[in-house]
């Protein structure tokens, strides 16, 4: 008998070693009800940092069950059947003296608006890192002897509660808010919340002017926009009577899949669309003297941030009035980090007529192999089930997919096998891929974005974005009515997140002074001397 794990084939007799096993608990006095959520044990040979926090994509080995209404003081076993990563199985692992650590994440009940009720973690305004979010459990590290051919019974009892975020004081330039959204509450049926971090122009609180906006896409953080606490030369650029005078915004939307919503309206993470346009951006405005025309308010984002920059421009095009889109995530699903999900049957490998090759997920910048697609998918899969891995191919699947049976998303591809929906691939192409929303609308859109669209990636880029960005560019050129080429920069041997050749202080120059020619001959430029 043979066991298969993801492709790769184990022997039985390692997967279930007799007695190879950790018993994770709660104490009843630090959780007293019953517990759904995840429970894991991480391996470490170090403990410089806890076990925990050197969970990650090229990280040390973990492995995770569910439990379900778990009993207070109750133990939940993870044993050698139990998947991990990067190791596979607990058998796997070389005998010797580890650093082990138990770890459970919490999960909540939502009843959502669809009439689905999922059980997802709730995020503490930390941006969905399960390894240290509030209210999570974990033990004290501990050193111990593993060997799986003599077998071993280990308790880890998680005692110890991840405390509260520390929330970033305000200063003279950087504000905070955060509010209750009625749009999302209303549709996770729990409170869910949005916030924003805005950097004010020098001399704010003593004028009474109004203010061009960069609003700046990207992963969740309470950190001053372009970072300002740290960028020396912006610090002293912003303080100089004679650079623009403008707001810089990041805002924060975390969700129960990701640290990020992608800023569009999604049957599975929830009309962030909406919230973003209809609460969060009004709320800044209303708060703060923003100038409130579209020539006034500027995009930019990186990875994540880039996308969805790219996306508010191109499904906004009245609201906005420029986007700088950095390393953006695919802009042309045919490749979705080494993944053509309109022609490959796999998402972990390519296929042609005599041999299979490993999809790549991404590499360093001379080439290297960094991880496969199958690698970082069970990395996904360990973190969580049902997409709740709160990882970057999940939140894809989440936003861009459609809704499952169970109330979770229906994936694109299974996690276990790689093998792909086409029917859920045509979902993303119709409602998500931006280069096919362009081309379907080009008649309308195009003379919106004239002069708006601006793009920078490496051509080396750890996750092959390049590779859609140049689809988008290819398109781009033989468009008609108008003919509109945009701008598309990349940098040679330049990995992610690659934004140019120029300072943050420099660029927002640059911006200003595509406000400057948009801006109506009647009006009076004092952000701006």
């Amino acid at each position: 008998m043979r066991t298969f794990l993801l492709g790769l084939t184990v022997s039985s007799a390692l997967c279930f070693a007799a007695d190879t096993r950790f018993e994770i608990s709660i104490p009843p006095a630090v959780h007293s009800g019953p517990l759904t959520g995840r429970v894991y044990v991480m391996i470490s040979h170090t403990n410089d940092r806890e076990p925990r926090l050197q969970v990650g994509r090229l990280g040390i080995p973990f492995f995770g069950r569910d439990v379900e209404n778990l009993a207070a003081g109750g133990s939940a076993l993870i044993d050698a059947s139990d998947l991990g990563s990067p190791v596979v199985s607990l058998s796997g692992i070389a005998p010797g003296e580890y650093w082990v650590q138990g770890f459970v994440n919490v999960y909540s009940e939502f009843h959502r608006s669809d009439g689905h009720v999922v059980w997802m973690h709730d995020d503490r305004w930390e941006g969905q890192h399960w390894t240290r979010s509030p209210g999570n459990y974990y033990s004290a590290p501990q050193k111990t002897g593993l060997d799986s051919a003599k077998g071993y019974s280990l308790k880890l009892i998680c005692d110890q509660t991840i405390p509260p975020i520390d929330i970033p004081a305000d200063t003279e330039f950087v504000k905070r808010i955060k509010f209750q959204s009625p749009l999302l509450t209303k549709f996770w049926g729990r409170p869910i919340y949005l916030g924003a971090t805005i950097l004010l122009p020098r001399d704010y609180a003593k004028s009474t002017a109004s203010y061009p906006v960069l609003y700046e896409q990207g992963h969740f953080s309470l950190a001053a926009p372009l970072r300002f606490d740290t960028d020396k030369d912006l610090q002293a650029q912003w303080a100089r009577d004679e650079f623009p005078r403008m707001m810089v915004v990041t805002m924060q939307h975390p969700n129960p899949y990701f640290d990020d919503s992608y800023v569009v309206n999604s049957v599975n993470v929830g009309p962030y669309g909406d919230a973003v346009m209809q609460e969060l951006i009004p709320e800044i405005e209303k708060r703060y003297r923003a100038i409130r025309q579209p020539w006034a308010r500027i995009l930019s984002g990186g990875s994540t941030g880039g996308w969805e920059s790219m996306a508010l421009q191109v499904f906004h095009p009245d609201f906005f009035g420029g986007t700088w889109s950095y390393c953006p995530d695919s802009l042309d699903f045919s490749d979705v980090e080494g993944i053509d999900i309109y022609h490959d049957g796999n998402a972990f490998y390519k296929e042609y007529e005599w041999r299979k090759v490993p999809t790549v997920n991404s590499r360093e910048i001379n080439g290297q192999i960094r991880q496969t697609q199958e690698e970082r998918n069970r990395y996904e899969l360990v973190s969580g089930t049902h997409g709740r891995s709160s990882e970057q191919l999940d939140i894809w699947s989440a936003v861009f997919g459609p809704v499952g049976e169970d109330g979770y998303f229906e994936p694109l591809w299974n996690k276990k096998t790689g093998v792909m929906n086409p029917k859920v691939a045509d979902y993303w192409k119709t409602n998500y891929d931006l280069r096919y929303y362009l081309e379907k609308n080009w008649y309308s859109l195009g003379p919106k974005l004239i002069d708006k669209i601006h793009v920078y990636v490496g051509d080396a880029d750890n996750f092959f974005l390049n590779n859609a960005s140049h689809k988008l560019q290819d398109w781009m050129k033989t468009t008609k009515d108008p003919h509109y080429e945009g701008l598309f920069v990349y940098g040679a041997v330049k990995g992610h997140c690659y934004t140019g050749p120029v300072s943050s202080a420099d660029r927002l120059k640059e911006m200003a002074q595509l406000i400057l020619s948009k801006m109506p001959s009647d009006s009076v430029a004092g952000w701006w001397k």
